[in-house]
């Protein structure tokens, strides 16, 4: 296979066809990596070494090493996965760049993963066979095993989504963790309740529903006294995203539309902003440009009018700092489709009874960092709670079982794919162009 990269943008109605489909020749892929694997085709056992991609420094480049052994399943949820395209993150490169979220070394990354089931779990209850067509999203990034930069790999099958046939490997690794951020920053910290979309999970109710012990203590607060259930994003609110171009905030703004949210995007109007207007499933309902963060909160207050409760920066400190400026706390109303108290109106009575008789706190959620200073009266700051994914199996299962729901019916797209490079060596260069800020407004992949 060429170690070139070759320029490819792809969208899912692009892969509406089989994986047979003749438009899978633009990718430079072989007859082989075309067909998925047949029914009938016996499965190869998997070998007892493969090559990996090993960090052994800090500040140092991954080096790829044959004859690591392949990781043992251990548990009945467990299922090993053949690697077959991977889909790189900014951790993936700002980890051993600023020397965090390094467990152990030498380090296996990679957070995101596509490629088809070689052992299936022994679990009787799960949903996954050998042969399919899976992502694997590993948020557990203490489980070497897990980890997406080598040949084979362990998943829980309760972080195992089932693809569709019409969607590519490579498209299949670019949306896990993006997803699933997205769902907790919404679900958890934000309140949203997607039951209504395609049968969707309520996260808030059930993280309360658990035992308090089943939730790792650090992230505790943030699951069960996080936000009040008045306080809930309903239909109608309005949402703002800050770095709205990135894949976090692709799923963030997919899922908010899909829940009836009212959306504000904040980017780089000059890169992404023809984009973004004329993608259906990330269109926002306004549009701002970050190049004068003073003059984007001004454009947001003026056309929101005091309406703006939730927040999530998909960027840092310094962006989540100018979108806090916007919010607006002590919006009266329960719900974005209940009228606003008049100028004078008193409350309903008796007042701790209806939502529309509450003062509201605005939420500010921030992905990657949150403002220096306390959270103002008013405002309350959240950081999204990551490992329930993989730590409270009824989280993971819910949210993989919908988004091979909504993966399905074609509910959720995902992210364009920039470019895709090729073989695990590759990943160094790759990641290299995406420290040079040479990325952006989509994914870039790895055909392993």
């Amino acid at each position: 296979m060429s170690g070139t990269s070759f320029l490819r943008k792809m969208s899912l109605h692009k892969f509406r066809k089989s994986l047979s489909s003749p438009k899978l020749d633009s990718l430079n892929l072989t007859e082989a990596e075309k067909a998925p694997v047949r029914p009938d085709e016996p499965l190869t056992p998997p070998p007892e070494t493969q090559t990996v991609l090993l960090l052994h420094a800090a500040r140092q480049p991954y080096e790829l090493t044959d004859d690591y052994p392949v990781p043992q399943l251990q548990d009945e949820h467990e299922v090993l996965v053949r690697t077959q395209a991977i889909g790189l993150n900014p951790i993936d490169w700002k980890a051993p760049d600023f020397n965090f979220a390094i467990p152990t070394l030498p380090y296996i990354s990679g957070r995101e993963l596509a490629g088809t089931v070689i052992q299936a779990p022994s679990s009787s209850s799960t949903r996954l066979q050998e042969k399919d067509r899976v992502l694997v999203i590993s948020t557990d990034y203490r489980d070497l095993r897990k980890a997406a930069y080598q040949e084979y790999v362990v998943g829980l099958d309760y972080n195992t989504v089932r693809l569709p046939p019409f969607l590519s490997i490579e498209e299949g690794s670019t949306l896990g963790v993006a997803f699933v951020a997205a769902a907790l920053a919404l679900g958890v910290c934000a309140g949203l309740d997607f039951s209504h979309v395609l049968d969707g999970p309520d996260l808030y109710s059930l993280v309360r529903d658990l035992p308090a012990d089943r939730i790792a203590e650090d992230i505790r607060a943030e699951c069960l006294d996080g936000i009040r259930s008045h306080e809930r994003a309903q239909k109608g609110d309005w949402l703002a995203v800050w770095g709205g171009s990135s894949t976090s905030a692709n799923l963030t703004i997919q899922l908010a539309k899909l829940a009836g949210l009212k959306t504000v995007a904040v980017v780089d109007k000059a890169k992404h902003g023809l984009r973004l207007a004329n993608h259906k499933a990330i269109r926002t309902d306004l549009l701002v440009d970050s190049h004068d963060p003073e003059r984007a909160v001004a454009i947001i207050k003026g056309n929101l009018k005091g309406k703006l409760r939730f927040g999530i920066d998909t960027r840092g400190r310094e962006s989540a700092t100018s979108l806090l400026q916007a919010l607006s706390p002590d919006n009266l109303g329960g719900g974005g489709e209940q009228p606003l108290l008049k100028e004078g109106e008193a409350p309903p009575s008796p007042p701790s009874t209806p939502h529309d008789s509450r003062l509201l706190s605005a939420h500010l959620i921030g992905l990657t960092g949150l403002p220096k200073q306390t959270a103002p009266e008013g405002t309350l700051f959240h950081t999204v709670p990551i490992k329930l994914f993989h730590e409270v199996p009824e989280v993971g299962e819910a949210l993989v079982s919908w988004l091979e729901r909504l993966l399905k019916e074609g509910l959720v797209q995902p992210p364009e794919i920039i470019d895709v490079e090729a073989g695990l060596g590759s990943i160094n260069k790759a990641l290299d162009r995406m420290r040079k800020g040479e990325i952006s407004g989509g994914k870039l992949v790895v055909r392993v």
